[in-house]
């Protein structure tokens, strides 16, 4: 069945709410990640794995209590080059963030992925429309990089940084990954609906992530397991929340928000780091912290006026 709407301005702004709210789940995953690590021992990877698995466990629960298996099964066969696609894309744009903060740290990284998935969608969509970029659309990526990096630097410390320059080019190849799928998802949103299309990619996602993080384990020589309880709690909430539900949010806002427009939204993630952080973790926050954060939000309401809202295809 079709989910194609003809979207008009209020539900751009409803997408854009949607992935926000994807964004500030998002925003979780460091300060949630920063504990499990303190508590469980378990590598960056084998978390990702976990992650996955609980991820799909919840959603194969919620299609086999709707008594949606087939439509969802029937769906991805009929875009499943699509599919295969954005769930690759996530994957790749996991595990290359994940490796590229144990190799550059996390600021930096963070700074590059995030800051250059916009720029990169800005450049894209210049090339289809064989034009220069609108003038608000620019400004508004370059008010939400500007943002990005107060925010992210706020803190001012300094990280080790093992190898920076392979870390930052990871850093580069996260972000490509994270634009282009959320580029292709964007036209798969409109044909196919939440559940469907949330369950396929992210099944897809886990059957690269889960052989991958457990092999780096076995080969690391890495604990598989934990005899923390409350680790397997946070595992349980990166997966559900951070991936099943956070994706589900994202693709659903794609419906009626463009793609440039919804991976500067989900640029919340780094704010909600910085406040919880503040908040849960002791942390400062600094003047740069809450300037780059009124930025971005500036940026999101910017370019939620630049934007008109995608035509279905």
């Amino acid at each position: 069945m079709s989910t194609r709407e003809v979207p008009g301005s209020g539900s751009l702004w409803r997408g854009l709410a949607l992935v926000s709210l994807a964004g500030v789940i998002w925003g979780t995953i460091g300060p949630g990640a920063q504990v499990l690590h303190d508590r469980s021992g378990l590598g960056s990877l084998t978390v990702t794995a976990y992650r996955a698995v609980a991820a799909v466990a919840v959603l194969a629960l919620v299609v086999g209590l709707s008594g949606r298996l087939g439509t969802v099964r029937a769906a991805a066969r009929r875009e499943w080059r699509r599919v295969v696609l954005v769930g690759t894309l996530t994957a790749a744009f996991q595990a290359t963030f994940f490796v590229a903060v144990v190799l550059a740290g996390v600021s930096i990284v963070t700074v590059v992925c995030l800051g250059f998935a916009p720029v990169l969608l800005l450049a894209l969509d210049s090339v289809r429309e064989r034009r220069l970029p609108r003038g608000g659309r620019a400004a508004s990526v370059v008010v939400a990089v500007v943002g990005l990096l107060l925010v992210t630097f706020a803190g001012g410390a300094a990280e080790n940084a093992s190898r920076p320059v392979l870390g930052v080019l990871l850093a580069l190849a996260s972000g490509a990954a994270y634009a282009l799928s959320a580029d292709v998802a964007a036209p798969l949103s409109q044909d196919l609906d939440t559940l469907s299309i949330t369950a396929a990619t992210v099944g897809v996602a886990a059957l690269v992530l889960v052989p991958l993080g457990l092999v780096v384990t076995a080969v690391r020589g890495d604990p598989f397991t934990t005899p923390d309880p409350t680790s397997w709690l946070l595992i349980a909430y990166l997966g559900v929340f951070t991936l099943a539900v956070a994706y589900a949010l994202l693709f659903t806002g794609l419906r009626t928000t463009p793609s440039g427009a919804a991976v500067i939204a989900t640029l919340l993630e780094p704010v909600t780091a910085v406040l919880l952080a503040v908040v849960l973790l002791g942390e400062h926050l600094t003047v740069a912290g809450v300037v780059g954060s009124l930025l971005i939000v500036l940026a999101i309401a910017g370019i939620g006026r630049a934007s008109e809202p995608p035509t279905p295809q």
